[in-house]
């Protein structure tokens, strides 16, 4: 599957487009990444335990985009975006999007 944020992929025809498709998970905090995160924010820097949170997240949501997309019988997505969003306090919604499309 080609996953791509422009609206067209160099070297390819989009021949059929077959409509939007999204994938979506909502991750909570987990406390004991809390803990390590709060004794990082007062030091500074990265607090890779979001980050690998994130991460995990975004993979997740995108297999699931990739999976309804496949389902479509599409072999590529276009226009590929990413949202967050806070769904209640500790717990956040990812969602990514895009076009279903078939490129020759």
């Amino acid at each position: 599957m080609i996953i791509v944020t422009s609206s067209h992929i160099e070297g390819k025809k989009t021949v059929k487009t077959l409509g939007m498709v999204k994938g979506s998970t909502i991750r909570a905090r987990h406390m004991g990444r809390d803990i390590v995160a709060g004794l990082r924010s007062i030091v500074g820097g990265e607090i890779s335990e979001y980050t690998k949170l994130m991460a995990e997240a975004r993979e997740q949501a995108i297999q699931r985009m990739v999976e309804q997309a496949e389902g479509m019988g599409a072999n590529a997505i276009v226009d590929t975006r990413f949202v967050t969003s806070m769904v209640m306090s500790g717990a956040s919604e990812l969602l990514v999007y895009g076009t279903a499309v078939i490129v020759e």
